[in-house]
């Protein structure tokens, strides 16, 4: 039953900044968890595939060494422990004894060294580039592994989680095409849970993995991934019962105030700690007049990035202060100010090249809230005296302007994966800027100087010497601006209050569920 007021942008941010739910009482085993994902997975196979519906139901398929809590700090998962060298460049971990893959095959240091330098290694874009910072890779027993490096790779310990790091099973892939075995369509890790069924379009069906390595753990039975893909119809299934978690994502921001007034209903902006979603618009710095930085300067005052947070995201996120979310470390928020100041952007304008041309503004296709964000915009500049047009474009054509840079704003959100060497840098450096790519240095920033800084702070061993470096980095790209940074994004999860612990790690759901339990 819907309570008779609704919730303001203000008190929905209280509620975000709150703690989640009372976890107090002693967990219970049992249940049937119902979750809503979106859109539809291609793959479960998150070894071969990295998209966001992917990595949430892979993440409780499949596991990682590590885990990571709110603050990015490493926890043990197929780890007891670990241990780095002084000189930053050998890394030894001790696996687990006793955990098996979900056939019943032992899970071994064979298994971490044929994922990490085989099959990963070849099959997973990301990782391939971590690879390059591994001289090799030893197993003196079944359960020790240990890594060494060319040279110290400070974020090297941030690697290890599924969507990154999966552990694949030797046995099965070991001498096969990886992206044509039959395996991959009942994918088999080691996580709290194993694969049932897959009924395309409507759900995917996961069962408690009787054989898990955690005493008494998965609490719940089973978990339905419900694929339901119109956001309205979303929130009706949360409405009538039908799911029980709605994340990240799932329903129009303008319907979280109303279902989170729901009776039973709890909510957090936790879990997106590694991700940090950072939303900006591109620049396209070849295009003239925006290759001037007093037009780029002009417009990054010019945008009421206040507005859209309380507006159209509901109060949801919070305004960004340069090319890192505070959630990523070395993260500092004292950058040069680019606030919004209009009469300051109109007199950047007035001095600028600007002379009147049509500045057009590429949305992001991913529903109303982007829409309204792109008008806005176009409003604000209109506001400073820009003259601007919005080009309407669906995912495909999107994807395809980017890459191309036949654009001269587009709106994006991209992750950081918690630490700029790992997600930060590749927007920024010089020599990552060939079209082709829509997440890429799209904007063709180019600067030798933060180049420079980046390649050598990824080496430094020093997290004090990593964090005066991006600080650097972080005043030259700010006062630089060859992007428009918007907002750190919210993306709440909704859950039922019965629904206990669901986000417990910087994943969120997509690897909570371990520990996630029914009170009902």
């Amino acid at each position: 039953m819907l309570h008779t007021t609704k919730l303001t942008a203000a008190v929905l941010a209280l509620a975000l900044a709150g703690p989640l739910a009372a976890q107090d009482g002693e967990p219970k085993s049992g249940g049937t968890l119902n979750v809503v994902i979106q859109p539809e997975p291609p793959s479960l196979m998150i070894g071969l595939v990295q998209n966001g519906p992917t990595q949430m139901v892979g993440g409780d398929i499949y596991e990682s060494l590590l885990r990571y809590d709110f603050d990015l700090k490493p926890e043990g998962q197929l780890a007891e422990s670990w241990e780095i060298s002084e000189d930053g460049k050998t890394y030894t971990f001790k696996l687990r004894e006793g955990v098996v893959f979900h056939d019943g095959e032992p899970f071994t240091s064979a298994d971490v060294e044929f994922s990490m330098d085989k099959f990963l290694r070849e099959s997973h874009s990301r990782m391939r580039t971590y690879m390059e910072h591994v001289e090799s890779i030893e197993t003196p027993d079944e359960y020790t592994v240990v890594f060494n490096l060319k040279q110290p790779f400070g974020p090297f310990i941030g690697i290890f989680e599924p969507g990154t790091a999966p552990m694949i099973p030797k046995h099965i892939y070991e001498g096969t095409d990886f992206a044509n075995n039959e395996a991959n369509n009942t994918p088999i890790g080691t996580g709290p849970f194993k694969f049932d069924k897959w009924e395309k379009g409507s759900f995917i069906h996961l069962v408690k993995n009787e054989d898990y390595y955690m005493e008494g753990k998965p609490y719940v039975d089973e978990v339905y991934y419900h694929v339901i893909p119109d956001a309205a119809s979303r929130a009706v299934a949360y409405e009538t019962g039908k799911v029980d978690v709605l994340p990240g994502g799932s329903v129009e921001n303008f319907d979280v105030a109303r279902i989170q007034a729901m009776d039973n209903t709890c909510i957090t902006d936790k879990g997106w700690e590694y991700f940090g979603p950072l939303s900006w618009m591109w620049v396209n710095n070849d295009n003239k007049p925006l290759d001037d930085v007093k037009v780029r300067k002009a417009i990054m005052h010019g945008v009421d990035r206040q507005f859209a947070k309380d507006a159209l995201w509901n109060g949801l996120g919070k305004v960004s202060t340069g090319p890192l979310s505070s959630s990523t470390r070395f993260y500092d928020g004292d950058t040069p100010d680019i606030s919004y100041d209009p009469e300051k952007a109109k007199a950047l304008l007035e001095e600028s090249s600007y002379d009147g041309e049509t500045i057009r503004i590429l949305g992001l296709p991913y529903g109303e809230t982007w829409q309204r964000w792109a008008e806005a915009v176009k409003q604000n500049l209109s506001e400073i005296g820009m003259t601007t047009e919005i080009v309407p474009s669906d995912v495909a054509g999107w994807n395809q302007k980017v890459a191309d840079r036949d654009y001269d704003l587009a709106f994006t959100y991209l992750y950081q994966y918690g630490d700029p060497a790992l997600g930060v840098s590749r927007t920024y450096m010089g020599d990552n800027a060939a079209p082709g790519s829509p997440w890429n240095n799209v904007a063709n920033y180019q600067n030798a100087e933060t180049d420079k800084l980046f390649a050598e702070a990824a080496l430094m061993a020093s997290p004090e010497e990593r964090k005066a470096a991006y600080k650097e980095i972080q005043d030259q790209i700010v006062e630089d601006v060859p992007n428009i940074w918007l907002l750190e994004l919210g993306f709440p999860t909704i859950y039922r209050c019965d629904v206990k612990n669901p986000v417990n790690t910087a994943f969120g759901v997509n690897d909570g569920f371990r520990d996630v339990w029914l009170d009902k």
